[in-house]
């Protein structure tokens, strides 16, 4: 017979005193550090304990005595239920400050290294409908809120659209308005949805891996154009040509129509064939006068104005006179090799997804640009001391790795190639901050700059500037 599980008490008239990992806040406790999401600074509130261990423990706001005064009023419908905007109740500017502390603590406590002091972050202009890339999820099994479950209410309809509600996989949070991305991502889930409820469409079933209607994506570029992507896990002609024809109808300011057929246990597409069913099976952004074409397979910054403003930092970080040969490791499609190619002699681009430097070469011809040359593979596997001898060997290096970091092979090839001046940028600074441990024996930092991609949640881009010793 298994144990009952101990009831955790309930903490009365409690402050929380500061933010912390995760977009969460705190507050301490008799010597226990309590975190709390969605709570602010100066809060007073009760609350519910729901996972205890030695001398940290989780919880959530029970009731809000009294609100904090930097607190403000969220701007979303399911602010705290969604869990992707945890910071929406914190003004703008306090939530730069805490990015700003993020990246310093980043340094001095991890990379504990010698560094000049962090640059002021810059923030982002937009800090609503930024995103150039949003992801939704149909499910069978929407989810119910608490005030739902306890209206009484019979709710026979679960079918919904919208985000994965965190810690429960198979549950969807059913969204009506998501303010990260242009309106037009709302009306087409919306319309998808509607349509697959009004015509009997089966709703994805995330634990029996069934039903047609899976997932669908949405990219608007800042030029105007817009892909639409639909996942689906049920291969019927008929009922996905009856859908697309009615999406292309009522929406003809999508530029790239897709679908994929997807059978398979995750969501990923990288290893799946996208099918056009209407327009390009691209979109294009501009930067500078550049443009980048952009697959439903390839990364690119999911904040197209502010993604100017990181590559900006990073080429005058890598203070290019036109002579330099410049390896640009995990280089997507290419976007940063092309940006710094007219300040370089030569850019090299290393990039795991096939695909994406299939874009980034066609991005160089596109724009022009006849001093690139681009390779994918694993980095750790292409990225060799015997690749440095063949192509030559860099003055500059970029990297641009995933949350992840680097790989230490990939910071042992780097150290070996010993080019002057290395930037990194990062969209995690706890990794960044390993990694420039490990560069410290041979580089020195020069300077940090932090840039603001993801207003409302904790995420911040990092780029440093590092100079051979």
């Amino acid at each position: 017979m298994s144990r009952k599980r101990k009831e955790l008490p309930l903490l009365e008239n409690i402050e929380i005193t500061d933010v912390a990992a995760e977009g969460n806040a705190l507050a301490r406790v008799d010597g226990l550090v309590v975190f709390v999401p969605f709570a602010a600074p100066g809060d007073v509130a009760d609350i519910k304990l729901l996972k205890k261990r030695k001398s940290y423990a989780d919880g959530r706001i029970e009731r809000l005595i009294t609100p904090g005064e930097i607190r403000v009023a969220p701007r979303c419908d399911h602010f705290t239920i969604c869990g992707g905007c945890r910071w929406q109740h914190l003004p703008y500017s306090f939530q730069l400050n805490c990015k700003q502390r993020q990246v310093e603590d980043a340094i001095q406590r991890i990379a504990k290294v010698e560094a000049p002091e962090v640059m002021p972050i810059i923030g982002s202009e937009e800090i609503w409908e930024y995103r150039n890339k949003m992801e939704y999820t149909f499910s069978n099994k929407k989810w119910l809120t608490r005030e739902q479950l306890e209206s009484g209410e019979e709710f026979t309809d679960r079918d919904g659209a919208g985000f994965h509600i965190p810690g429960a996989f198979d549950k969807v949070l059913d969204i009506n308005t998501c303010h990260l991305q242009d309106n037009l991502g709302n009306r087409l889930r919306n319309f998808i949805r509607d349509f697959g409820r009004d015509n009997g469409y089966a709703f994805y079933d995330l634990r029996q891996q069934q039903g047609l209607l899976r997932n669908l994506m949405v990219r608007i570029a800042s030029t105007g154009e817009v892909m639409a992507l639909m996942q689906f896990g049920e291969d019927d002609t008929t009922k996905i040509n009856t859908l697309l024809s009615a999406v292309k109808q009522n929406f003809p300011e999508i530029t790239s129509l897709l679908y994929v057929i997807n059978t398979k246990v995750n969501d990923t597409i990288g290893d799946q064939e996208v099918i056009t069913y209407a327009g390009r099976d691209y979109i294009e952004e501009e930067m500078e006068g550049l443009r980048f074409r952009i697959g439903p397979k390839s990364f690119y910054q999911t904040n197209s104005h502010q993604a100017y403003r990181l590559y900006s930092v990073a080429r005058d970080f890598a203070a290019l006179s036109g002579t330099e040969l410049v390896y640009d490791l995990y280089t997507g499609t290419g976007t940063i090799a092309n940006f710094v190619a007219r300040n370089a002699s030569k850019v090299i681009g290393i990039e795991y997804v096939a695909d994406a430097i299939e874009d980034a070469k066609v991005n160089s011809a596109a724009n022009g640009i006849e001093n690139t040359e681009f390779y994918a593979g694993d980095m750790k596997d292409v990225l060799t001391d015997e690749f440095i001898e063949r192509h030559g060997r860099p003055e500059v290096m970029i990297v641009d790795p995933p949350r992840a970091g680097m790989h230490e092979d990939v910071v042992g090839v780097i150290l070996n190639a010993e080019p002057q001046r290395i930037v990194y940028v990062s969209c995690n600074p706890a990794t960044q901050a390993r990694d420039l441990a490990m560069l410290d024996c041979k580089y020195r930092i020069e300077a940090i700059q932090p840039v603001d991609m993801f207003p409302h949640t904790a995420h911040v881009e990092n780029v440093v500037k590092l100079v051979r010793r």
